[in-house]
This record gives structure tokens, sequence and C-alpha cells, in this order.
């Protein structure tokens, strides 16, 4: 009996990966091989970078809320440490949206936490 090949899951799941690859460079988007490749590492990054945005939005509110905090004379240390002795329960993503766009609404909390 001949071996049977199920070539209809074979193209199925080639076709896949050249439609994840569509809009890369060259031969990454229309050769299997290079673009199942590419593809592979794309997902690497892609994982990898999940995580890293998490970092990254953290370290920009942490930033944002120095700055705001230092127009009123106290470092970003000092207004976090009195903001949970305080037990104000605004986290930093909140924190940095007042700072930057409702500068008086984050001059309040500057004064509640004094």
């Amino acid at each position: 009996m001949p071996r049977s090949v199920n070539s209809v899951a074979s193209r199925a799941k080639r076709k896949k990966i050249l439609k994840q690859a569509k809009g890369y460079f060259g031969r990454r988007k229309n050769v299997y091989t290079v673009a199942k490749n590419a593809v592979e590492k794309g997902m690497v990054y892609s994982y990898r970078d999940r995580k890293n945005k998490k970092r990254t939005f953290r370290a920009l509110w942490i930033q944002r809320i120095n700055a705001g905090a230092r127009q009123y004379g106290m470092s970003y240390s000092q207004f976090m440490g009195k903001v949970k002795a305080n037990n104000i329960e605004l986290n930093r993503k909140v924190l940095a949206d007042l700072a930057m766009n409702n500068p008086e609404a984050f001059k309040a909390v500057v004064d509640q936490v004094k």
C-alpha cells in the first residue's frame, strides 16, 4: 500500500506561515523556508517585548511623576513615599496622567501629601 501524505494540511501550514510573513522584505515574505525562520524570530521578539513594554511604560510614568513633583520641590522618591504614607490609592499610571494632562489635580495631590 502506498504511503499517504496529507498535502492539504501541509499546504495549509505553509500558507499560514507565509500569511504571517506578509509585509516582510525580500525573500522573507515569499520563500517558505526563509519566511518560517523570520516568523519564528518575530514571534520570539513579540513575546519578549510584551514583557518589555510594561517595563518601559513604568519607567515613563516614573519620569513624568518625577518631573511633576519637582515643580513643587519634591523628588520622586519623597513624593511616592508620602503618597503611600497618606494611603492615597493612585497608581503610577494615573499619577503620571495627572501630572501631564491635569496639573491642577496633580497639585492638589501634592498639597495633600505635604
